[in-house]
């Protein structure tokens, strides 16, 4: 079997401290409101970051699941762009170190990609794990974004973890990480961001500052997020302007919202995701009615003022 350390190249010219915090965001399952991808995106775009090790993609992805992009020009290819998965060492926004583990999740030898990662927290002497993920959940938009937290940090799932069920679900390669470091004592901590469902497959920046929040609570880190602060302001005012002129589509957030206030103001046993009939609105009744809305706004903005 081949040695998981081959599996990654590590960069002769940089130096790690040791004790730093290891951050993780890998994209390619499940990214509710594209939280993984556009906070990791973020981070490597704002901060200063630099390779530490890159790993084996063509051992570790599918491509033909995940075709890599390239740039034709009218006649001919000019930009190929290959698949990223690389550990980094990057500076919050107060200067302070951690390392940032980011890209595709691996198609294939999870085992070996693990212990790989592990042999790295080793020989990195990294103080703690800390990794993100987003679900679509039936909560409204109009609520702060909340999350389920794993791992050994007690004192975190303590003060931030709000949605705390016992249930099988499909796992991605950082569930198996945090598995492995907490079989070996290893600090480690999850996030599982609890996206509106209806908003699953749209780019919700809002859910980017949730994303940094909760890691700068797990690490004490710093990282800049007005820009995306006012990304997310401007997308909710979009959402809110549709819902406030849809009746059939305030009707089904609203009772979203009251499911969800419930929960959180302890008044109820239930799951915040049903009522008492055990019924909730979809996310394809909900998205179907801000389709319905914008395809009605689209027709009444290319007809133009009556005259």
């Amino acid at each position: 079997m081949r040695d998981s350390r081959s599996l990654y190249e590590l960069n002769p010219d940089v130096s790690v401290p040791p004790g730093l915090p290891l951050v993780a965001g890998l994209t390619g399952f499940a990214d509710a409101g594209g939280a993984v991808a556009q906070t990791t995106e973020y981070l490597r775009a704002t901060l200063d970051t630099t390779v530490v090790a890159t790993f084996d993609v063509d051992e570790l992805l599918d491509y033909r699941a995940r075709r890599p992009i390239i740039l034709f020009e009218g006649d001919h290819l000019t930009e190929y762009t290959p698949p990223r998965l690389a550990l980094d060492l990057a500076r919050d926004e107060l200067g302070q170190p951690f390392l940032l583990l980011t890209g595709f999740e691996p198609d294939f030898r999870w085992e070996q990609f693990t212990s790989a990662v592990l042999a790295l927290v080793e020989e990195l002497q990294v103080s703690s794990t800390t990794w993100i993920n987003a679900i679509p959940m039936p909560v409204p938009h109009t609520r702060p974004i909340s999350v389920t937290v794993s791992g050994n940090r007690h004192e975190l799932i303590e003060q931030m973890s709000v949605w705390r069920p016992t249930t099988q679900v499909p796992s991605n390669v950082l569930h198996l990480l945090e598995f492995r470091l907490h079989e070996l004592g290893q600090s480690t901590t999850g996030f599982v961001l609890l996206i509106p469902h209806y908003l699953n497959d749209a780019e919700f920046p809002s859910a980017a500052v949730a994303a940094l929040e909760a890691i700068s609570a797990s690490t004490g880190r710093i990282f800049p997020t007005d820009a995306l602060r006012e990304q997310g302001r401007d997308f909710v005012a979009r959402i809110d302007e549709q819902v406030a002129e849809n009746g059939e589509l305030a009707k089904l957030v609203h009772t979203l919202e009251e499911r969800h206030d419930a929960y959180m103001e302890g008044t109820t046993l239930r799951s915040p995701l049903t009522d008492e009939d055990g019924e909730l609105p979809s996310a394809d009744e909900i998205a179907a009615e801000l389709e319905k809305f914008l395809a009605f706004r689209r027709t009444r903005d290319d007809e133009g003022p009556k005259g």
